[in-house]
Formats: C-alpha cells, structure tokens, sequence
C-alpha cells in the first residue's frame, strides 16, 4: 500500500520536469525564429537629394554595405525628385548603381518626378524600374517588417 501512495505524486513531478524542459525548448525555438525574422527585414532607402556629396558619401555607401554585409536580405533603393536628375547625368553614380543591381539590390524611380527632369527613358535604360511609387511606399510605411531612411 506504502508504494503505491509515492507512485502517483512521483509519476506527476516526472510529467511535470518533462512538460518544463518541453517549454523550455519550444521558447528557444520561438525566439530563433524571432531572430529569423528580423535578420529577414527588408531595407527601403528613398533618396531625394540631388546633392552628389550626400549620394557618393551616404546614399549609395550605405544602401551598398546594407546588402553585402547582409544587413537586411531584400535591399530596396528609391530614387525620387532631385536625385533623378542626378543618376542621368552623373557617370560614376550610374556605374555604382549599376554594381548594386548586380548585386541584389532592387533599383527603382518616382516616374512622375523622372518625367518632370525629363529623364524616365534614362532611368530605365540604367537599369531602374520607373513607376508611380506613391502606393509600394505607402506599402512599405505600413509592413512592420520593413526599414525606411530618407535622404
């Protein structure tokens, strides 16, 4: 009878350690796929200036860095209003985004700001993807998976 009434509180600490150690496992599993996640978000830089300075020493420098170093996996770069004008006429600009895209970075323009300079088929022939870009923006804004720095 005496083994008997140790044999069912026993059999509960046991179920009880078991269900710990599962738990405990499950919460590192759960935190590796947080980790996951975040080494998977996805960068937008929008870039407006038409400063060259700010595009060779900033813009350009870190939307690179940001793919290689794996940063971010998806690397987007947006070239808006002033820096169009940029891109068309500045050589070295063109023969870096040209290098970006090659490396994975997603190149893409404002077309109603590349139609205003009067450079959409420029942008277009570099390689960027000219279209409205008011919506995927707005998309981007709104993903709480997703990055966004301006200059």
């Amino acid at each position: 009878m005496r083994d008997n009434k140790y044999f069912i509180p026993s059999v509960l600490i046991i179920a009880f350690i078991l269900s710990l150690i599962l738990l405990t496992r499950l919460s590192s599993s759960l935190s590796a796929s947080t980790a996951q996640e975040v080494a998977k978000a996805k960068l937008t830089i929008v870039w407006t200036s038409g400063d060259p300075e700010v595009a060779h020493r900033m813009v350009l420098m870190y939307c690179k860095a940001a793919k290689s170093n794996q940063w971010f996996d998806d690397v987007r770069l947006i070239v808006w209003g002033p820096s169009a004008r940029l891109v068309a006429a500045d050589k070295d600009i063109q023969a870096k985004l040209t290098e970006m895209k090659a490396n994975g970075i997603v190149l893409e323009a404002c077309v109603v700001c590349a139609d205003s300079y009067g450079v959409s088929e420029r942008l277009r022939e570099l390689g960027l993807v000219v279209k409205p870009m008011g919506k995927p923006l707005t998309e981007t804004i709104r993903d709480p998976t997703a990055h966004l720095v301006t200059f």
